[in-house]
This record gives structure tokens, sequence and C-alpha cells, in this order.
């Protein structure tokens, strides 16, 4: 499928994965705890764990908040390593969204981009999170629909039926907009289902949200592995 910039009047965007590197951070975090431990699992297999725990977890209802997310994956990790979970580490891990960083191509991207179209953010996480990782890229989003703001997690549908419903009170239809995600079960089998036009970074060496809860049946309109290649691929005409 061919496009362009010119395409879209909405371009909403998954941020942790995609806009934030995140995965680096969460194994750094849990590889020192594992080392601690005398754990012996390597970083990869520490965040699988981690993915997996996150997944089951978000299906709650009513949904939790992504701190109580975090609280509730770590003290399940400790569980399964036989290992009592210490207070002060678990909320220190509850708090690390604040401190993860931007990758270096997203700020430009998104300011490329929202030159000529409005851009979104369409999160599994909360309000105040969000807001340092927005501080961390240097952007204002024009839509902003939170997992804190729903009650519900991605790849559930009310989080895609809020920002929709903002969308469409800008008069924009729906064959204008175009989503973006690196995960593809909470972003691109949802976006696939409500018949929007996706786009998957699949980021080199990052694995989180690759499988499970529909990821299999995921059929990305474009594939690209940065936020700079999608610019180029988008503006390049």
């Amino acid at each position: 499928m061919s496009f362009t910039l010119d395409d879209f009047d909405v371009i909403t965007f998954d941020v942790y994965g995609t806009l934030i590197d995140w995965e680096p951070s969460i194994i750094a975090f849990l590889g020192n705890w594992a080392r601690r431990h005398g754990i012996t699992e390597d970083g990869h297999t520490l965040l699988m764990g981690f993915d997996q725990a996150r997944a089951v977890i978000q299906q709650e209802r009513p949904a939790l908040l992504y701190p109580d997310v975090l609280r509730r994956c770590f003290r399940q990790i400790c569980a399964e390593h036989d290992v009592s979970p210490d207070p002060e580490t678990c909320e220190q891990f509850a708090g690390t969204p604040h401190d993860w960083p931007a990758y270096p191509d997203t700020h430009d991207g998104l300011a490329r981009l929202q030159k000529q179209a409005r851009i979104g953010a369409l999160s599994n996480i909360d309000n105040a999170s969000l807001a340092a990782s927005c501080r961390h890229m240097q952007i204002r989003f024009d839509i902003t629909v939170t997992a804190e703001r729903v009650g519900a997690y991605k790849p559930d549908m009310p989080h895609f039926e809020a920002a929709l419903a903002d969308i469409d009170a800008l008069g924009i239809p729906r064959e204008r907009i175009l989503h973006v995600g690196q995960s593809l079960r909470a972003d691109i089998t949802p976006a696939n289902r409500l018949g929007l036009t996706s786009v998957w970074i699949h980021r080199p060496d990052r694995h989180l949200g690759l499988t499970g809860f529909g990821a299999e049946e995921a059929r990305p309109d474009l594939t690209v592995s940065t936020l700079a290649e999608l610019v180029s691929v988008l503006t390049d005409h």
C-alpha cells in the first residue's frame, strides 16, 4: 500500500516502544534486581516475563493505573523467582516511566509531521507518566488518550473509541487517520479491526508487544524500522 502525508489529517501514535525507548531501562532495572538475588536469567527472559505479566494484568477491570500495573508485575516476577518483594524496590519500579528516554528520532520526527497533520498519543499509561514523557520528547500532542482517561488498556476498544470520537469531533473522517505503533497486539491488530491504515515501527532489537492477544493476526499496511524512516516515506514526494 502506498501513501504520503497528504493522505492524512491525523497521525496517532502508540508511545512506549514507539516513541519512548523503555526496554533497555526495564532490562537494566530487572537485571540489577536479579543479580542482587542470585538469579541467572538473562535480560531478554526477564523482559518477556514482564511482558506476559503486564498483558494479563492489563485485562483486569476496572483498569489499574499504570504504576499499579508495574507494582503487580514486579510482585509477580518476584513470586515466580521465590523472592520476597522489597517495597522500596517495588516503588522504584513503579516510578520508572518518568525516566524512560525518547528515541533519538522522536522529537524531530513528530515535529516534522505536526507541521502538516495533527498528532495524537494513544497510550497504555497514566496521565502523570505521559506528561513526563512528553517533556522528554519535547512535544505537545493535539489528541491524547491514556488508559487512565478511559479506564481500559489497548488492545481493548474503549481506548480507540475515545480517540475516534475526539477525531470525529474535529470533522475528520476515519480514512484520513494513520495509526502508528510498535506493538502488534496493542496497536496494529485493533487498528486492522477498525479499518484504520496502520504502520508498524519494528524497531531493531525491541520485543515487547509482539506476541499474544491477537498479535499473530496483525497486518500493517507498512513496516518501517524507525520513525525517521516513516517520516521519509511520508514526505518523500
